[in-house]
């Protein structure tokens, strides 16, 4: 059953290039990153997604956008969400990173990553259709890019509903198929100190803006951070400069100095401590927040996440970065991270992932739904 959202050419056999669930998993990695989907550009591996699953009768699929729900309605006790984007980042051209390759025992390609090995798993995932719980499947468009355009985000606003009676979430980002449980808020601010402008000639008429900054920057270098343990994970906290911009004119003593500074807090704070925490560092400057995005609690003491762990028996370590699991958090939903793929080469020219850890997260979430 397909319920549609929002105007969008129906698939068709010509105009959609067709993916196989029944493909081995690299197979079917492969076919979805062959199909370019550069964030804002998603409709066509959107219809591809939609047309493979409208044929599962036990799935009732809605579009919004380009993004796709699809739920089981089998009454067990537990409803659980996998969820990924189906956005890249742009391509290269030299090297080009399409269409996909083997080389060795790898897949290379844009989005074999960050993230369509995970989206692959999803759909993997899809065919069982006596899962252990119930399940729903989010793949969703924008998340490259700027927030507004975050296909999750739309889900959230616009059919809550679709998403929120969930117990328990799993985002397939890369993980290189480990379980990194939640993840850290991130907070930017301006931290902006006053001088006095004069002529360069005289200075003694002003007071110096960049100098002053470095009583700003003496605070961060002597600053400790912090390893906060949560849910029995470690968040490694760090707080850093990021930018610094002054002056107007190389013969004028600058009146003002910026220093951006970001903050990047353990999950057991809220968006408010966070920002309080870091105008406290700064006493007697001005602070100005550009940016707050609370991080997500792990919830491993719940007893979905606790089977999810336990079913899969891999390392579980704390998220340092921040992922969209936050967006689950914040509906009061735990959630972890799980994928194939190594982080570290998302975005990179040479995107690459191991045949085996798309094996491998295929097999772990299979038996974790068994």
């Amino acid at each position: 059953m397909v319920a549609n959202m929002a105007n969008h050419t129906s698939p068709t056999a010509a105009a959609t290039p067709a993916l196989d669930l029944s493909a081995d998993i690299v197979t079917l990695t492969a076919a979805l990153c062959d199909i370019e989907s550069v964030s804002l550009d998603e409709a066509t591996v959107c219809d591809a997604i939609e047309a493979a699953l409208a044929p599962l009768g036990h799935l009732a699929v809605t579009r919004i956008g380009n993004t796709l729900v699809a739920r089981t309605d089998l009454g067990r006790d537990e409803r659980v969400v996998l969820a990924g984007h189906i956005d890249t980042v742009p391509l290269t051209k030299d090297p080009a990173n399409l269409p996909t390759r083997r080389e060795g025992d790898d897949l290379v390609g844009r989005g074999t990553v960050d993230m369509k090995g995970g989206v692959a798993v999803q759909l993997k995932a899809a065919l069982v259709t006596e899962p252990s719980r119930d399940l729903t499947f989010v793949f969703y468009e924008g998340e490259e890019i700027d927030s507004r355009h975050n296909g999750l985000l739309h889900v959230q606003q616009q059919r809550p509903e679709l998403i929120d009676d969930a117990d328990f979430a799993v985002l397939l980002e890369p993980t290189a198929s480990q379980v990194e449980g939640g993840c850290k808020g991130t907070l930017r601010v301006d931290v902006i100190v006053r001088g006095v402008a004069a002529h360069s000639a005289r200075p003694w008429n002003g007071r110096n803006a960049i100098h002053d900054a470095n009583a700003v920057l003496t605070r961060l270098t002597a600053y400790e951070t912090s390893t906060i343990t949560v849910d029995g994970l470690d968040y490694h906290e760090a707080m850093n400069a990021t930018g610094i911009r002054g002056g107007i004119a190389g013969n004028v003593i600058p009146d003002e100095c910026v220093v951006t500074v970001n903050y990047r807090y353990a999950p057991d704070k809220s968006a408010d401590e966070a920002l309080l925490h870091v105008k406290d560092l700064f006493e007697g400057f001005d602070v100005v927040c550009l940016d707050n995005a609370p991080g997500a609690r792990p919830g491993l003491d719940l007893p979905a996440a606790k089977a999810f762990v336990d079913a899969l028996a891999v390392p579980v370590i704390a998220k340092e970065g921040w992922t969209d699991v936050a967006r689950f958090s914040e509906m009061g939903i735990a959630a972890v991270n799980f994928g194939p793929g190594d982080p570290n080469l998302a975005h990179h020219d040479d995107e690459r992932v191991p045949v085996s850890q798309l094996q491998s997260a295929e097999t772990a979430l299979l038996r974790w739904l068994a």
